[in-house]
């Protein structure tokens, strides 16, 4: 009977623990209104502010008439929506001596665009990967002068550069400035392909070279199908710094060929005539429409290439 009693007592005791036990574990949740989430977003709010209000008093301007921009306030949305401002912008805005808008500037900012970024990630791709997997005598030595390059202020290269230009004859044309585009995006884009590819389990190279495949056997079936992330921040590292220059593009071509940014640089500048600032703030988000395009298109793979690519030495 004492046994059973203290079988009874006992079980009485687990029943009166077992809810306690049985209740939620871990940790608490953190309260969605906490100190550091006000914090948090309100900084990334107010960043968010700081560089969308420009934004949206450049697109608002944009589709606005004169008469309601001398109205003076430049925060109110268009009360009569008009393109006409883009149409002007694009074919009949006047760049120095021609007025024909941003079209041409346009179709020269694609020319040279397309194969400085081909050729420069190209190149770039081959010599980190032969950096990275295929050591040779001085290639340390090589990829320091590399390193030093990236570094190089532009300023200092361009007398020599429109030196050489001139004396191979190509001064002033698209060839020319494809060629300084294309040398001059090399050292950082190497350096990154480099990164890149000793990041890559080195086995996969022994092995292929086990099996007997060559440089480009290794470089074209391996390596350039696992490296998309590092050839997406690539891209666009070089589309955004060639789309986007003018030091450039004012200095090595002529007016018939200048890109796209000399000739806004040039509509907004020009001192004669009205000061039409719907078709200026057109003629910016026409300029900067391509690189923003190819950013929001591939930025996921930009940050998930940085990312490999550029802590590892």
């Amino acid at each position: 009977m004492a046994n059973v009693s203290s079988l009874n007592t006992t079980a009485a005791g687990v029943d009166a623990v077992a809810p306690d036990v049985s209740g939620p574990r871990g940790r608490r949740p953190r309260r969605t209104l906490s100190r550091r989430n006000i914090i948090l977003y309100g900084t990334l709010f107010v960043a968010a502010l700081y560089y969308l209000l420009p934004l949206y008093v450049m697109v608002v301007t944009s589709l606005k008439g004169m008469p309601e921009i001398r109205m003076g306030n430049i925060f109110s949305p268009p009360m009569e929506i008009t393109f006409e401002p883009w149409v002007k912008a694009w074919a009949e805005a006047c760049t120095g001596l021609n007025c024909d808008g941003l079209s041409r500037g346009f179709w020269n900012s694609v020319r040279i665009l397309v194969p400085s970024v081909v050729v420069s990630i190209f190149v770039a791709s081959v010599s980190g990967y032969s950096l990275a997997n295929w050591r040779f005598k001085g290639s340390e030595l090589f990829f320091s002068i590399l390193i030093i390059g990236a570094f190089i202020p532009y300023q200092v290269m361009i007398y020599p550069v429109v030196i050489a230009l001139r004396e191979l004859g190509i001064y002033g044309t698209l060839t020319g400035l494809v060629i300084v585009h294309t040398i001059f995006g090399m050292p950082i884009l190497t350096l990154l392909f480099r990164n890149y590819f000793s990041s890559l389990p080195v086995e996969l190279f022994k092995a292929a070279r086990i099996d007997g495949a060559g440089f480009w056997q290794i470089y074209l079936k391996i390596m350039l199908p696992m490296s998309l992330p590092i050839f997406v921040v690539a891209m666009i590292i070089q589309i955004t710094g060639i789309w986007n220059d003018f030091l450039f593009g004012v200095v090595f071509t002529r007016p018939d060929t200048y890109p796209m940014t000399v000739q806004l640089n040039n509509i907004v500048n020009s001192v004669q005539g009205v000061k039409e600032y719907n078709v200026n703030m057109a003629a910016t988000l026409l300029t900067g429409a391509v690189p923003l395009i190819v950013y929001f298109v591939s930025g996921r793979l930009f940050v998930r290439g940085i990312a490999a690519g550029a802590v590892k030495g």
